[in-house]
């Protein structure tokens, strides 16, 4: 390859992952056509995209980036997925994808995760973290349910006195005891 086309890439490749921090390097050589084109379309579906790389054109294209120490001693095929909600929903995907038999060759081999490159067995426990989402609701329901049993202790005060006021109000003869 000359000169000029590895520099074209290169540019194609920085152009691509710009802005870019966190990501997976996964294995999906080997794949057949009809289960690769299914993949891409399931990520897709998701906000995540796959882009397969040569290593070598990458380790440039990602020097100085965050990007940089996911390429750092890597050899052989490999892919790169970004994208998705966010990194823990990314993550997810990729082990559930890794799991399945219909896309059997893949494989994860890395991961970059805030700064930090992480193993497969790394990666693989991030996937069993809460997701933004998932985390935004748990913190809605604490506050929520703090809120609301605070309410519900005012409102149950404030029903006994109405009650006894009511009681009070009535006649002596439809009281009661």
């Amino acid at each position: 390859m000359s000169k000029h086309v590895k520099s074209l890439i290169i540019d194609a490749y920085r152009k691509r992952l710009a802005g870019v921090s966190e990501a997976v390097l996964v294995n999906v050589i080997g794949m057949k056509a009809n289960s690769a084109v299914k993949l891409r379309a399931q990520l897709r579906q998701k906000g995540i995209n796959l882009l397969v790389v040569k290593n070598s054109l990458a380790a440039r294209a990602t020097a100085g980036s965050p990007l940089g120490a996911l390429f750092e001693n890597v050899s052989g095929p490999c892919a790169i997925c970004w994208g998705g909600d966010d990194i823990v929903s990314l993550v997810k995907e990729v082990v559930r994808v890794a799991k399945d038999d219909g896309f059997k060759p893949f494989e994860i081999r890395r991961g970059l995760i805030a700064g930090r490159t992480m193993s497969p067995e790394e990666v693989e426990e991030v996937s069993k973290w809460p997701t933004r989402q998932e985390q935004l609701a748990l913190l809605v329901g604490q506050i929520v349910g703090v809120g609301s049993r605070l309410s519900g202790q005012l409102l149950a005060i404030g029903g006994k006195l109405a009650s006894q006021i009511d009681k009070l109000a009535k006649p002596p003869e439809e009281q009661g005891s």
